[in-house]
């Protein structure tokens, strides 16, 4: 059976995810306290590179991959992130994470031409009231997401918020739903998650132990090398995380996909995975 079959096979069957993680970037201008990457204004940027993103999504097309999701970092702190979203999104479906706190009028603008395309923002937002919210996030957070996101979704982007959960209270998580409600997002279109004991969150001691065998399989690309999952090719105290490394090697994307079916066959299949979904 050929690659591209065994990969059809795995998707189909549900057993692998057919989007292709891309780090674009790990610096970001916040430093939130439970950050996978450590990611920060004074962060090594690690840039993968337009061009490089570009070829990947070529290659993950051709294999039988589905989707693209960008993440970071902040990649809306790349110059040509939107030029590249562009790109991407005449191949595959783009999904880009980010902190929704850079789109100022003219980025706005510049984003407004991704409207007819299959591209979504996943946007962070933990809690309902800025002062939590910005306390584990940054200064003035909240406030720059709230005014972001009704502004992107009068323009026609779809947008999603993420929320990661840590100590969430039932009234907490009502107030956020409701929040979201009155910015336009759908509820279909929120995410929550736990925070991952991985980067920064496990030096703080906060979040719930990942291993490979409770994380679903979506295979993941950074300039570091090809990872078993987004929540995989993250850096403690300064120092890349391996345990969840496949191969450095990420070219072609044969080399990481073959690796990842390899580990697949013998790895059972997680029994809950639906909190990283």
């Amino acid at each position: 059976m050929s690659l591209g079959a065994q990969l059809a096979e795995q998707i189909a069957n549900g057993r692998l995810s057919g989007r292709l993680w891309l780090y674009s970037n790990y610096h970001c201008n916040l430093a939130c306290s439970y950050c996978l990457t450590e990611s920060s204004p004074t962060a090594p940027r690690r840039v993968l590179g337009q061009a490089r993103m570009l070829e990947l999504t070529q290659q993950a097309a051709d294999l039988g991959f589905n989707a693209i999701g960008i993440t970071g970092g902040e990649p809306f702190l790349l110059p040509w992130l939107v030029e590249a979203v562009g790109e991407i999104s005449e191949l595959l479906p783009v999904t880009v994470l980010t902190n929704g706190t850079l789109f100022g009028p003219r980025r706005l603008e510049e984003i407004e031409a991704l409207r007819t395309r299959d591209v979504s923002l996943q946007i962070s937002l933990d809690r309902p009231d800025p002062t939590e919210n910005d306390a584990m996030r940054g200064p003035g957070n909240f406030e720059k997401v709230v005014e972001a996101v009704p502004q992107l979704v009068r323009r026609g982007i779809q947008v999603r918020i993420a929320s990661t959960r840590e100590d969430q209270t039932e009234d907490e998580a009502q107030r956020l739903e409701a929040l979201l409600r009155d910015l336009g997002v759908r509820e279909e279109d929120h995410v929550v998650r736990p925070v991952v004991e991985r980067g920064r969150a496990a030096v703080a001691g906060m979040g719930i132990v990942a291993p490979l065998e409770k994380l679903p399989p979506e295979l993941t690309i950074s300039v570091d090398g090809a990872f078993w999952s987004p929540f995989a090719p993250t850096y403690r105290s300064g120092r890349l995380e391996t345990d969840l490394l496949l191969t450095r090697t990420t070219d072609p994307l044969t080399v990481p996909c073959s690796t990842l079916l390899d580990l697949l066959s013998v790895t059972p299949k997680a029994s809950d995975s639906s909190g990283f979904v």
